[in-house]
């Protein structure tokens, strides 16, 4: 009996098909588990695979898909007592980002900072930090934020049962970029107001949300959304809080899913939904205490660069070169 599973953002609809890379096995873990780690082997959020057979099957609506894997899609998150148990051992990455050749992990240099955002699947919100300009990004991530179960794996957290949303670890040096910048770019590149999914992406792993080390970086979030919120004159249902509000906030995704959208044979995927509204100059937003932190990317920037739809998967893989 053949077997298939399709991500949360294809159902009911024609997946895309990819075939599992040769050195990968499936674990025996039941046939439902067993079928979405196939899935999820080749790093796939958004493809289809089936087991025993080069025959792509079609998952043909959310029930099959929830059947599956019971909380994924779900609108309420998993309860900390429910959550899945996770693991000690940390996930393995390369030493080397793909693409910027800077260390994966730290310990990093002491003037840089770092940011966790989660804005959709996590591939294409990658790509568009590590792109902007400057020489400002020393390095990004991808991994599972503001969740309860340590080290999940990516079936896990697509399984809604580990409280995780999908999300980038951005390592920046602020004298060459500004976190309004990143903030800026964070908030234009999605929309923020759609709660447990993004674009077809749906489930509580596909949550919007911005986690920060230090009061200033706070402030700062905190200062934009309600300036954004109002420019956009809908409600923003992006999760903010403090590091510190977890055990360890960020957690390292699969190697494969590192960098992914640069690698060679990756499928152009991205769910965002930019909606092509601005946030509000600097000024009129930033709080007194912060306002120091002026952004390093001018208007003109904006002007030609800033996120439209699509605008990550049909970009170069490089940073983008401004002025």
């Amino acid at each position: 009996m053949h077997r298939a599973f399709a991500c949360s953002r294809f159902v009911g609809a024609s997946a895309p098909t990819a075939r599992f890379p040769r050195n990968r096995q499936t674990r025996s873990l039941g046939s439902k588990s067993a079928a979405a780690v196939n899935h999820f082997a080749k790093g796939g959020c958004g493809k289809q695979l089936s087991l025993n057979s080069r025959r792509p099957l079609s998952v043909r609506s959310a029930s099959l898909f929830d059947a599956l894997m019971g909380l994924a899609g779900s609108s309420g998150l998993v309860a900390k007592e429910d959550a899945l148990p996770g693991r000690d051992r940390k996930m393995a990455v390369s030493p080397k980002h793909y693409v910027l050749g800077t260390p994966m992990e730290g310990p990093w240099p002491e003037n840089m900072e770092v940011i966790i955002i989660a804005n959709g699947c996590f591939w294409g919100s990658e790509k568009g930090m590590w792109r902007l300009p400057g020489g400002g990004i020393h390095s990004t991530a991808v991994g599972y934020a503001a969740g309860y179960s340590p080290n999940p794996t990516y079936e896990e957290a697509c399984s809604g049962r580990t409280g995780h949303t999908e999300a980038v670890q951005v390592v920046y040096d602020p004298s060459k970029i500004a976190l309004a910048d990143i903030l800026r770019w964070f908030w234009e590149a999605h929309d923020p107001t759609q709660g447990m999914r993004q674009g077809n992406d749906r489930g509580t792993q596909y949550r919007s949300g911005l986690y920060w080390f230090t009061e200033e970086q706070g402030a700062l979030c905190k200062a934009s959304k309600d300036a954004y919120e109002k420019a956009l004159g809908r409600k923003i249902t992006t999760e903010l809080a403090p590091a510190s509000d977890y055990d360890q906030v960020f957690y390292y995704g699969e190697d494969y899913h590192q960098q992914y959208l640069a690698k060679p044979g990756a499928r152009p995927y991205c769910s965002a939904q930019p909606t092509q509204v601005s946030l509000p100059p600097f000024e009129t937003w930033a709080p007194e205490s912060v306002k120091h932190l002026t952004p390093k990317l001018t208007q003109d920037f904006w002007d030609k660069e800033a996120p439209s739809p699509h605008c990550v998967i049909r970009s170069p893989n490089a940073p983008i070169q401004w002025p």
